[in-house]
């Protein structure tokens, strides 16, 4: 009752939304026919009566227009309305911290049942971003049970998803096309904000590089990660920025000018034998590949005037680490992380994942100095996290030593 109350509400008011609530579609079928065959009388209510507490829908910012009218139109309609309004991060860039509000998520609400509904944003990175509720002092706390709503905890990314039409208990609704993937999204869909308030404080102490060659490695640097992320998208495969490209992220919300290289990490159980013919067909050649699945491996490939180097993180009980290899020595090295998760972010307009326990990660890496520029870097006793692993046997150098 309540639902189709929402929704006769947003036909008025020609709102674009679809169904994303995460109980709800669990339980649809997989094939939409079915659905709408499913209760030609209309008079079961099978997957919206849920006994939940709320239903929740998105809203896709860039086909609608704010229409202040809406909220009077919910109180005609029976139903209490919320507004949560923060922050708009595609303005909170280096240049602007001007903290224009947004509105992020609205509640209408009957009786005892709520709908939900998140506004998504288009990101320049080509994704959709929904931001977290936060409540403002004055705000009704009880209105509905804030804590077990689905989203909004945390902000989120999301690819674009395909829509379909269809007829959810006698109600036409949109609802995503590929209901699995998409609540596979929601429950990896965690996204960190660059901190560009640290980040201006750190260009004001260390101003930014900006002769031609700084501008032209961070361009190309900038393409290179374009085409890892694609490359390794297309395969499916997990990655996240790591070494010295996570700390410019984290430090300045960009690319180390002095860095030379851009950095990728991936876990070992994630390893596919596409990965380096496909970085081939996209022109970027294997330059060295050290180590074994089972041990230390590591692969770089050769951008234009910019390495690509992926580094594969093994986990143990309570730490994970990747190895290192000196190709000369055959000496092998290893350095320690604590175990962490990954959440999206967006660095030179591409999204993509970081360790959600950022700090901890680079304090590992860095130690607690990370603050402070190093340009001078020496792989093997630089990090803070480094340890001697051995050397690999001589008869296996052929293996896990490739230099191209």
């Amino acid at each position: 009752h309540v639902v189709k109350k929402f929704l006769e509400l947003v036909a008025k008011h020609n709102l674009p939304v679809y169904l994303i609530d995460p109980v709800t579609l669990g339980l649809l079928p997989q094939d939409s026919q079915q659905l709408k065959d499913g209760d030609p009388k209309g008079t079961s209510c099978k997957y919206l009566c849920t006994q939940r507490e709320f239903t929740t829908f998105a809203l896709l910012s860039k086909l609608w227009k704010y229409d202040a009218q809406l909220a009077q139109s919910a109180t005609e309609a029976g139903l209490e309305f919320l507004e949560v309004r923060g922050k708009d991060p595609r303005l909170a860039g280096m240049d602007d911290l001007s903290g224009t509000e947004i509105p992020l998520h609205f509640v209408f609400r009957l009786h005892s049942h709520a709908v939900h509904l998140v506004v998504f944003y288009e990101r320049s990175g080509n994704y959709l971003w929904h931001g977290p509720l936060r409540l403002k002092p004055s705000a009704d706390r009880k209105f509905v049970p804030f804590r077990k709503l689905d989203f909004g905890r945390q902000a989120g990314a999301f690819d674009r998803p395909e829509l379909l039409l269809t007829s959810v208990d006698s109600l036409d609704m949109r609802v995503p096309k590929n209901v699995s993937s998409f609540l596979d999204e929601v429950v990896h869909s965690k996204f960190l904000e660059c901190r560009f308030k640290e980040a201006r404080a750190f260009y004001q102490l260390y101003p930014e590089d900006t002769s031609q060659e700084a501008m032209d490695f961070k361009k190309k640097a900038k393409n290179l990660l374009h085409l890892a992320a694609r490359t390794l998208n297309s395969l499916g495969v997990t990655f996240w920025l790591s070494s010295g490209t996570c700390l410019g992220w984290f430090r300045q919300c960009n690319i180390i000018s002095y860095s030379k290289d851009v950095d990728l990490g991936i876990w070992i159980k994630d390893y596919q034998t596409d990965i380096i013919p496909a970085f081939q067909k996209a022109g970027l050649p294997l330059k060295h590949k050290f180590g074994k699945i089972e041990d230390s491996l590591e692969l770089s490939f050769q951008g234009q005037d910019v390495k690509l180097d992926i580094f594969f993180f093994y986990e143990e009980d309570y730490i994970v680490w990747n190895g290192g290899t000196q190709a000369k020595s055959g000496k092998k090295f290893k350095y320690i992380f604590p175990k962490f998760s990954l959440c999206w972010t967006e660095l030179l307009e591409q999204k993509v994942r970081v360790p959600c326990e950022t700090l901890q990660y680079i304090e590992a890496n860095y130690g607690k100095n990370w603050n402070i520029p190093v340009k001078t870097w020496d792989w093997k006793s630089s990090p803070s996290n480094v340890q001697e692993n051995g050397v690999w046997p001589v008869g296996e150098w052929d293996e896990v030593i490739q230099v191209y």
